[in-house]
C-alpha cells in the first residue's frame, strides 16, 4: 500500500529530553493505524508532530510525498484528547462555525446522520453527556471531509456502551475509505478498530504490524486462568510459567492438555478454569514492561 503519511528519522528534543528518538512510521492510504505506548513513551509528541502542530528537531514528515503544507492542513481532521467548545451555542451552531473555516465541507445533515447527533443536535453543547460530546467532536473533525483523520484517545472516560457506540461510528468512517491514525490506552479498542498497530516506547517504534501478526510473532502459548483460592500453590513443572495477580493466577503453556493433566495431578480444582488466547494487552506489557509510568 502507498504511504499517505510518512515520517523518517523523526527527532524531537525538549530541554535536553529526547521525546522522539529517530522514529520511522508509514501510514498507508485507507488504513487505520493504532499508535500505542505507555505514559512518557513519546506518543503524544509524535502525534502532534504528525499533525503539524509541532516542528521536529530533525527528520522529515511527508504527506503524499510532499512536505506538510496548506494542502495537508485542508485534508486532515483532528479530534483532540480535549477540545473546548464555545459556550451557549448548540451542536448545530458548532458545526456551522467549524465549517466556516474551510472551503470544502460536508453537509451538516450528513454529519448529523453519520455521527448519530439528531437527538441532541440543537441542545446547548454544555449540556451534553460524555458520549454525546465525543460524537459531536467527531463530527467537527469530519466537517471538512478529511482524507486523513487523527483520533487522539477518543473514548477516554466513556462508559462501555458509549465506547461501543463510538466504535460503530469509526467503522462507518473506515468503510468510506478514510485513513485514520488512532491513539488509545484500550487494547481491545485497538484490536477491534485498527488494521495496523505500532507500539512505541522511549521515543521509538518497537513493534509494528497487524494485531494478529504481532500476536503470532511474539506468542506461541495460551493462558489458563484460575481464582487464587483454587490454586493451593502446587509445585508445577518448569514448562509452566505461573503469574499471580491480586485475585487470580495465570499459567502460561504451549500444551493445554499437559498443563490440565498436571493441575489435576496436583489436586487443583478446574471448576472455574478459563482458557484464553494471548491479547494485545499481554503483548503491550511484554514489550513495555509492567512498572508504573508517570
Amino acid at each position: 500500500m502507498t504511504a499517505l503519511l510518512e515520517a523518517r528519522q523523526l527527532v524531537k528534543h525538549f530541554r535536553g529530553v529526547k521525546a522522539v528518538d529517530g522514529l520511522d512510521l508509514k501510514l498507508p492510504a485507507g488504513c487505520c493505524l493504532g499508535l500505542l505506548g505507555p505514559n512518557g513513551a513519546g506518543k503524544t509528541t509524535t502525534v502532534e508532530l504528525l499533525e503539524g502542530i509541532q516542528e521536529p528537531t530533525s527528520g522529515s514528515i511527508r504527506y503524499q510525498g510532499e512536505p506538510l503544507g496548506p494542502r495537508f492542513r485542508r485534508d486532515i481532521g483532528i479530534m483532540f484528547q480535549s477540545t473546548a467548545l464555545p459556550d451557549f451555542i448548540t451542536g448545530r451552531e458548532n458545526l456551522r462555525l467549524f465549517g466556516s473555516f474551510y472551503r470544502r465541507t460536508l453537509p451538516i445533515e450528513q454529519l448529523i446522520e453519520d455521527c448519530a447527533l439528531a437527538t441532541f443536535i440543537d441542545r446547548d453543547s454544555r449540556k451534553l453527556s460524555g458520549g454525546q460530546r465525543q460524537r459531536l467532536l467527531l463530527a467537527l473533525a469530519l466537517v471538512n471531509d478529511p482524507v486523513l483523520l487523527f483520533l487522539d484517545e477518543p473514548t477516554t472516560g466513556l462508559d462501555p456502551q458509549a465506547r461501543r457506540n463510538f466504535w460503530e461510528l469509526v467503522h462507518r468512517i473506515k468503510a468510506r475509505g478514510k485513513t485514520l491514525l488512532l491513539t488509545t490506552h484500550y487494547m481491545d479498542e485497538a484490536y477491534h478498530l485498527c488494521d495496523m498497530i505500532a507500539i512505541m516506547d522511549h521515543g521509538r517504534i518497537i513493534a509494528q504490524g497487524t494485531p494478529r501478526a504481532l500476536l503470532a510473532t511474539h506468542f506461541d502459548d495460551v493462558v489458563l486462568q484460575l481464582p487464587e483460592t483454587d490454586f493451593p500453590n502446587p509445585s508445577l513443572s518448569p514448562a509452566l510459567t505461573v503469574m499471580r495477580a491480586r485475585d487470580s493466577v495465570e499459567i502460561l503453556t504451549r500444551d493445554v492438555n499437559a498443563a490440565i493433566q498436571e493441575l489435576i495431578a496436583h489436586g487443583v480444582s478446574l471448576t472455574r478454569l478459563q482458557i484464553r488466547p494471548r491479547t494485545l494487552e499481554d503483548l503491550f506489557l511484554e514489550l513495555t514492561g509492567r512498572e508504573l509510568r508517570t
